[in-house]
């Protein structure tokens, strides 16, 4: 399986919010890699990889980061790759620096932001972006949210 999507964030600590994206990769069987990308500690990466995204087939970027949360933004500039931004919650302010980081981009370097946490929901978009050049895919993440749907009760239980 090819890569498609790269998921990247600023720390180890970022793990826990963007590993459900990389499940609903999965689970959609896309291919994907993780690396750690720090926008402060490692910029040379950080340029490499964006530089290099194209080059190397990836279709979508899914960045997690928090605080400043310079990451989306500054790999949003160095590639046309469609950048998702993932809000991880901090202490301080529970992620609300973070999605504000990330949603506030100057023209010409939009991020697709996510909720704070919505490290699901970025597996999922990448995917819908990938699905619009792939019918098996775009079946099979029909197939899955109709299974989503289908798991909701119509009526409310006590159990």
């Amino acid at each position: 399986m090819s890569v498609k999507v790269g998921i990247i964030m600023g720390s180890q600590s970022d793990w826990p919010t963007m590993k459900p994206a990389a499940e609903i990769l999965d689970e959609l069987g896309v291919g994907y890699e993780t690396k750690i990308v720090s926008a402060h500690r490692t910029p040379d990466r950080l340029w490499d990889y964006g530089k290099s995204s194209v080059d190397r087939g990836l279709q979508a970027i899914i960045a997690g980061a928090g605080g400043a949360a310079h990451l989306p933004g500054m790999m949003a500039s160095k590639t046309r790759v469609p950048v998702i931004g993932v809000p991880v919650e901090t202490r301080t302010l529970k992620g609300v620096d973070s999605l504000y980081s990330i949603v506030q981009m100057p023209r010409g370097f939009p991020v697709a932001t996510m909720a704070i946490g919505g490290g699901a929901n970025a597996g999922l978009m990448a995917a819908q972006i990938l699905a619009l050049h792939d019918a098996d895919l775009a079946a099979r993440l029909d197939a899955w949210r109709n299974t989503l749907s289908a798991s909701i009760p119509e009526e409310p239980s006590d159990e």
